[in-house]
């Protein structure tokens, strides 16, 4: 059955991982919330969307996903530097990775103070440590590996898959890191050069990465974030700054100020009362030093960014992941869940991975009940092994022997995958 997404946070010390994973999260938890437009915003019914977990304000709705606090990395780890053992255990079981590095450059690459540090060894390094590691591990055997592949006469997918299956890989990983590569020869005639071709390109598809530039407010970022910027696919990189999202979080629980995680905008007590609200909708008064905090705010993070960055980063790496949201509900005209609280609609929401086929969410959804058929629109019987992809399989519906139950998949906002409405019943 397909397991959920985890995405793993890695980072050097002192680079704000510990401050970006607490911005992600409730502070109790390792899970964050992935914000998508959620399916009650379509059919029209937001007013009646209560989800079990997360929230769903006006059709925006905050999906739990699971996070990995990676441990601290430092230049040697595939050596067993430091931590570096138990950091790439870790790893493997990421789906996705967010680097959280410093962009102001003041903690060299053992996390100590220092000044004009270029965060963009740190971007580099951390892929040379999954690249050393997973080459220096293969090349350890490759000798017997060649050996056995001409002996039981397998395919290059079928000897890869072998090997990376330890680093939490699926064989759709390694078909996509050998298109990726675009090696041809047979596997027995490749080089020592090839072999690291390959995993190039395998640490590419195993762990996409997001560079999440940390510390934006900073006087030194901006050189060094124009630096990364024309090294760095732009599409991988969000500017962050976790201690201002902490920061705003706090005032708005305490109820200082009106934030929604991610906005561009905050309003105080004397915002509201100037926009025509006498009471100043409820909040309290700023005393000087948090207002004075809170301007600089604005103009350092809020205004010139659009936001701290930190909502904006796991969409970032959901987006990388291709990941669809699914919303399981009984009834499909209703959208409700079961009898209880009827009137509810979209309670459960379920993230699937890029890639995965029309029995994949089935069994993510049903476990292990087996399906009798698939239905797509208009009666038409879809294939298990058929992609859930934009505009292909949308709308389906699954029989099994043991289970009624009804999908939603819902379009999110970051170029995910499209998907509708699946349904479930006995046959």
């Amino acid at each position: 059955m397909p397991r959920d997404p985890l995405i793993g946070l890695v980072g050097k010390p002192s680079a704000g991982k510990s401050t970006t994973l607490n911005s992600l999260t409730d502070a109790s938890s390792k899970v964050g919330y992935l914000q998508i437009d959620c399916a009650c915003a379509r059919h029209n019914v937001s007013d009646r969307c209560k989800p079990n977990y997360g929230a769903c304000d006006g059709g925006r709705r905050s999906v739990p996903i699971e996070l990995l606090d990676v441990a601290g990395l430092v230049p040697g780890a595939h050596q067993g530097r430091g931590l570096g053992n138990k950091f790439l255990d870790d790893l493997r079981h990421a789906d996705a990775l967010i680097h959280v590095v410093d962009a102001s450059g003041t903690v060299d690459a053992e996390g100590k103070e220092t000044r004009g540090y270029d965060p963009s060894v740190d971007i580099a390094w951390l892929r040379s440590e999954l690249v050393a590691w997973i080459l220096g591990n293969l090349m350890q055997r490759w000798p017997s590996v060649r050996r056995r592949h001409t002996a039981v006469k397998a395919t290059a997918l079928e000897t890869l898959q072998g090997q990376f299956s330890g680093y939490g890989s699926t064989s759709t990983v390694v078909a996509r890191a050998l298109d990726r590569s675009g090696v041809r020869e047979p596997l027995e005639e490749w080089s020592d050069e090839t072999v690291a071709h390959v995993v190039d390109a395998f640490v590419d598809e195993k762990f996409p990465t997001v560079i999440a530039l940390n510390k934006i407010d900073h006087p030194d970022a901006d050189k060094n974030i124009a630096k990364i910027a024309k090294m760095q696919d732009p599409s991988t990189i969000v500017l962050c700054s976790a201690v201002s999202e902490i920061f705003l979080r706090k005032m708005a629980k305490q109820g200082y100020i009106k934030y929604v995680e991610g906005s561009e905008f905050i309003d105080t007590r004397e915002d509201l009362i100037e926009q025509g609200d006498a009471e100043g909708g409820g909040l309290k008064e700023l005393d000087d030093k948090n207002r004075s905090r809170i301007e600089n705010l604005k103009d350092m993070v809020l205004y010139r960014f659009g936001s701290t960055g930190v909502v904006q980063v796991l969409s970032r790496a959901a987006e990388l992941l291709g990941l669809v949201p699914v919303f399981p509900v009984r009834n499909t005209a209703t959208f409700s869940s079961g009898a209880s609280e009827s009137k509810a609609v979209f309670r459960d929401c379920v993230l699937v991975s890029k890639g995965s086929t029309v029995g994949d969410v089935a069994r993510k959804v049903m476990g292990d009940a087996p399906i009798a058929y698939v239905e797509g629109i208009g009666g038409l019987r879809v294939a298990e092994d058929d992609h859930v992809a934009v505009g292909k399989n949308d709308v389906g519906a699954f029989s099994s022997l043991s289970l009624s139950l009804s999908l939603s998949l819902s379009l999110p906002l970051c170029n995910f995958h499209i998907a509708d409405i699946i349904v479930m019943a006995p046959r």
